[in-house]
């Protein structure tokens, strides 16, 4: 399958189907880390894999595929030399991104992950706003869906071996504008009963976080807190919180 139609298909996916996004975050001793989203699409294979398997042309095989942002980007080289220099330069921060897509018609199954290393979690910086600009290449796709990262607000993620933070800071304009748009509204409607959750995984054992709702792993090292997708799209700073760790 061509990674055009395969990030097509998976917009069409995610707008299409309530679904299940995890952000995961896993930092070592040391600082580096991996961070990921998975986005679980399979209620819409429940509803209809067969008709989804023969519109891919597939002939119902199974399909297990990875393949990274650099790769596209190398495919659609005229495409982005043709972008503005600002948005080449976003672009250039998914470079390293690998996706894997899973998808079974037999098992009812559609799973995506896209994933990359990190230096230090400040890396990861509006990393998920950016996806946003992959629509301005010629047949590009978000392919965690519309509008997926565009919630009008800056993200950031801190850490420093006493104290991590996710931190989303609404941009009040964007917000306005996004009140007033038709496709903001069509976004919402389809995301309405989808689910966004957090998963991080820290090397220290945590002493409290600021979330009542967060829950703990036996050993107190990682935390699970779940959202509507509505609160991800229209009120990301809900997503907000601290964590601090035992000495």
């Amino acid at each position: 399958m061509k990674l055009s139609k395969l990030l097509s298909f998976s917009f069409l996916i995610a707008t299409l189907t309530s679904c299940t996004f995890t952000e995961n975050i896993y930092i070592n001793d040391n600082g580096t880390g991996k961070f990921s989203v998975d986005m679980d699409g399979s209620p819409l294979m429940e509803m209809a894999g067969d008709q989804i398997a023969g519109q891919m042309g597939e002939n119902k095989k199974d399909i297990d595929t990875t393949f990274t942002f650099k790769k596209v980007f190398e495919e659609k080289k005229d495409s982005i030399a043709k972008l503005s220099p600002e948005t080449q330069k976003e672009l250039k921060k998914l470079e390293s991104y690998i996706v894997s897509t899973k998808i079974s018609s037999e098992k009812k199954q559609f799973l995506m992950n896209m994933s990359t290393d990190f230096k230090n979690v400040n890396e990861l910086q509006d990393i998920l706003q950016t996806l946003g600009t992959l629509q301005k290449l010629e047949g590009g796709a978000n392919p965690m869906g519309s509008g997926f990262g565009d919630n009008g607000s800056k993200l950031s993620y801190t850490y420093d071996g006493k104290k991590f933070t996710r931190k989303a800071v609404v941009d009040e304009q964007k917000k306005a504008a996004k009140a007033k748009d038709s496709a903001a509204d069509m976004s919402k409607m389809m995301f309405a009963s989808s689910s966004y959750i957090v998963k991080y995984y820290f090397p220290k054992k945590i002493k409290k976080v600021s979330n009542p709702t967060a829950l703990f792993s036996d050993d107190r090292k990682s935390i699970t807190i779940q959202y509507s997708f509505t609160d991800y799209m229209e009120n990301p700073d809900k997503l907000n919180f601290d964590v601090e760790f035992e000495k």
